[in-house]
């Protein structure tokens, strides 16, 4: 069975706490959900803000290879002919080929919200969708809080559907507005309309309840053959259906087609990519295209996972275009560590007794604070130092701080190191407006001297977290630091009652990290006397 799918980020998405997109932003989205085969993309209210005018402005040079561009907005307002208003002018001015109108289905927003008689709320519905139709639209007819209008009175909200599909709307979309229904009622409800009317059911849920996703499916199962949705379920309050979800959900699960199997390998992508431009990223437990979403984490899982991933995963990672991952901690068996070196290229390199020791200690770090599941630089440093026990690239003589500020200058840490290489002691002092850079920058200029390729590893990101503690304690902290090299990304951890020193202990991590993967590599590690 066929599905259509239809993207609402660009405009029911930015109605969501800490989504602001700008122009350029919503262009880029539009690009990428037509890329991966979304059927229709509403692009915003052209009447409201002079921001969504200017997209639909500039979309039509987009010309999207697969996807229909949709102007949203609503019946025309009671004191205005359906001619003279302004918002039914911009939605024929966006030029678009389909346009989504809500209407009022709910006898209490008609006499209490818009302060008319229900039967002139009919003629507003009947009016704007026959002109839209007139001029040669798609039309959407968007069912505003239907399920909960029918619940109060079932022959009205029939009456607004009525209304709009003898005006001409090709889709009649029930929107569960205020996200309380729940899935065996929608189900019920759409099968009902599904019964009387012809054409398309759409359905438009949110996830007030944190049923959006089902109540959206159930409408499917009833009958409804359109899905409104957000990818990562951005939307105003609790958000809107998770679309990434229930695309996965249609196809894996109810053989349904809707973007297709190809593409559905691009989900993940297509996720962690609008979640960057909105700079709100996809949670790590998100369903189908989050990073933990097939992260195993104990012994006793792993262990199965590596016989028969159908275990413990509903479907296959790569199918939805994710990953397995196999996580180290202290509540890792020796599976996860088979996992582990398998994945980074060091299976056989450590026989059974190397791997319990190495385990223990792993389980030791943990318990010290280490987390070494967010630290994947830390946890291969700790292998190929087991692997590799002779190896010696440097040893830390001293290092000191010094942070002040002179008169209105801004505050500036001074940092000296003295590291011994080969025998040799090379020292260096920079500054810098954090302890962190300056150390560094110290670190890096030292080991320069005498390994080159050290320059290339850049630290992006550095956080820092207070670890609980039990009474009488002192408090300790934890320091994770995103690198990256040459386009190969790690994280190391430090951890003490300084964030000094833990900061220090990430740093020194790194750079050894680095160093150990190149002496590996015949010649590749050029150093000067």
């Amino acid at each position: 069975m066929r599905i259509y799918t239809f993207d609402t980020t660009l405009r029911d998405g930015t109605q969501g706490e800490g989504i602001s997109l700008s122009v350029e932003d919503k262009l880029t989205i539009a690009q990428k959900l037509d890329e991966l085969g979304i059927d229709y993309i509403e692009g915003g209210w052209p009447g409201s803000n002079p921001k969504d005018k200017e997209f639909f402005i500039r979309v039509r040079d987009l010309k999207p290879e697969h996807a229909r561009v949709v102007a949203f907005g609503s019946t025309r307002l009671a004191k205005n002919t359906v001619e003279q208003d302004a918002n039914v002018r911009a939605l024929i001015e966006a030029d678009t080929p389909v346009v989504a109108i809500f209407g009022k289905t709910w006898d209490l927003h008609v006499t209490r919200g818009l302060g008319i008689d229900l039967d002139e709320n009919l003629k507003l519905i009947s009016d704007t969708v026959g002109y839209l139709r007139n001029h040669e639209k798609e039309v959407v007819f968007d069912a505003e809080h239907f399920f909960d209008g029918y619940a109060a009175n079932p022959s009205y909200a029939l009456r607004t559907l009525e209304a709009a599909k003898k005006s001409g709307a090709q889709v009649l979309c029930l929107c569960d507005t205020n996200g309380g229904g729940r899935p065996s009622r929608i189900g019920e409800v759409v099968t009902e309309i599904r019964r009387r009317f012809d054409g398309v059911i759409g359905i438009h849920t949110h996830n007030d309840s944190e049923l959006a996703v089902a109540n959206s499916v159930a409408a499917v199962e009833a009958g409804a053959a359109m899905v409104q949705g957000c990818l990562n379920g951005y939307g105003e309050r609790c958000g809107n259906a998770n679309l990434a979800s229930i695309i996965a959900i249609l196809e894996l699960r109810l053989g349904c087609e809707t973007i297709g199997r190809e593409k559905l390998t691009h989900l993940s992508s297509v996720c962690r990519f609008i979640g960057d431009i909105a700079n709100v990223a996809v949670p790590n437990s998100q369903p189908f295209v989050g990073k933990s979403a097939f992260a195993h984490k104990g012994g006793i899982h792993v262990s199965a996972v590596l016989k028969d991933p159908a275990t413990y995963e509903h479907i296959a990672p790569e199918s939805v275009g994710n990953l397995r991952r196999v996580l180290v901690s202290d509540l890792a068996g020796r599976a996860n560590l088979v996992y582990q070196l398998r994945q980074k290229g060091f299976s056989g390199h450590l026989d059974e007794n190397a791997q319990r020791e190495l385990l223990a200690r792993i389980k030791q770090m943990e318990h010290e604070g280490h987390d070494l599941e967010s630290a994947d630089g830390s946890l291969e440093l700790l292998v190929r130092s087991v692997m590799r026990p002779g190896v010696h690239l440097f040893d830390v003589v001293r290092y000191q701080l010094i942070t002040g500020a002179d008169g209105s200058n801004p505050l500036q840490t001074t940092a000296t190191i003295t590291l011994r290489i080969q025998g040799r002691e090379h020292s260096a002092t920079a500054s810098d407006k954090s302890p962190v850079g300056a150390l560094n920058s110290c670190l890096q200029t030292c080991l320069e001297s005498r390994y080159p390729q050290v320059k290339d590893v850049h630290l992006t990101d550095y956080k820092v977290r207070l670890l609980g503690t039990r009474e009488g304690e002192e408090a300790r902290v934890r320091v994770l630091i995103n690198w990256n090299a040459n386009h190969e990304k790690w994280s190391t951890v430090g951890v003490s009652r300084s964030v000094v020193e833990a900061s220090w202990n990430a740093l020194l991590e790194a750079v050894r990290l680095q160093l150990m993967r190149l002496t590996e590599k015949a010649g590749s590690v050029e150093t000067t006397a």
